[in-house]
């Protein structure tokens, strides 16, 4: 979905340290979800570990009751098992072994926002699945990489795509990154391919926004559950990973809001 509605996108030097704490709280709750993140944990399961963490702190879970086009979202986060691309709805399925599974999370302190997501191998997976999981985690790292203040935001579509290519894999089109501050989601909406808009657009400091490829096995193009009007499935049933991170452009560049401490870092092998 695009982000259309316009706000105050530059951030002051107080902003920029609320959101710094609203991201490292956010990258503290993944850490503390990550052990239990195995075969045998349903995903239901780690919702309910990551709402009582956060409602323990004093903070909200942003994703629940996010309003959607058809109906609220019902969890506190986003579970995305094997073929599933974004926006898949914790459930009492247990995670097996060679699933892969993205948990994307949103936190809000004091107002502000801190998104990021991570896909995780359970157990022994296929080859297939290691290295889509690896192509979306260098494809994010790729991005930041190549983008420094006033670039053009088509730079990080073009570094996403030049790294997919090298697997053959379908990189996702229809959602994208997007600005966040105050708002969970505003402009500048942060396409995953280069586009013409992306082109025009730059990205200035003070600029706070997700990167987030979501990297398809298959065919980019994706299907919408309208059963529960959230879950987005690849179209013709590959696997998708995703990883994603809140940064602030500074003046110096790219600033990564949300590393963890104890997940995977720059330049890590799955």
């Amino acid at each position: 979905m695009l982000i259309r509605r316009r706000h105050r996108l530059k951030l002051s030097e107080q902003e920029r340290d609320m959101m710094r704490a609203a991201c490292r709280f956010n990258a503290r709750l993944l850490d503390e979800v990550r052990p239990h993140v195995k075969e045998g944990t349903t995903t239901a399961e780690l919702d309910t570990i990551i709402y009582e963490y956060t409602l323990e702190h004093g903070h909200i879970p942003a994703c629940l009751d996010y309003p959607g086009e058809h109906s609220p979202y019902p969890k506190s986060c986003c579970t995305s098992v094997n073929d599933v691309i974004c926006h898949g709805i914790p459930c009492d399925d247990a995670l097996m072994p060679g699933d892969i599974v993205n948990v994307d999370l949103t936190t809000i302190v004091d107002g502000w926002h801190g998104d990021q997501s991570e896909t995780f191998l359970i157990g022994e997976v296929s080859d297939q699945a290691r290295n889509v999981t690896q192509c979306a985690f260098d494809s994010l790292h790729l991005a930041i990489d190549a983008i420094s203040p006033g670039c053009a935001i088509s730079e990080i579509g073009s570094a996403i795509v030049a790294e997919a290519k090298k697997y053959e894999f379908g990189v996702v089109e229809k959602y994208v990154g997007h600005g966040i501050g105050q708002r969970f989601h505003q402009l500048p909406n942060i396409p995953h391919v280069p586009s013409r808009e992306a082109k025009r657009q730059r990205l200035e400091p003070g600029v706070c926004f997700t990167i987030e490829p979501m990297i398809n096995v298959g065919t980019p193009h994706s299907k919408l559950d309208h059963q529960d009007g959230w879950t987005v499935r690849t179209a013709d049933g590959e696997l998708s990973a995703q990883f994603e991170h809140t940064l602030l452009m500074t003046e110096d560049g790219p600033e990564i809001m949300t590393l963890t401490e104890q997940g995977p870092q720059k330049g890590h092998q799955f």
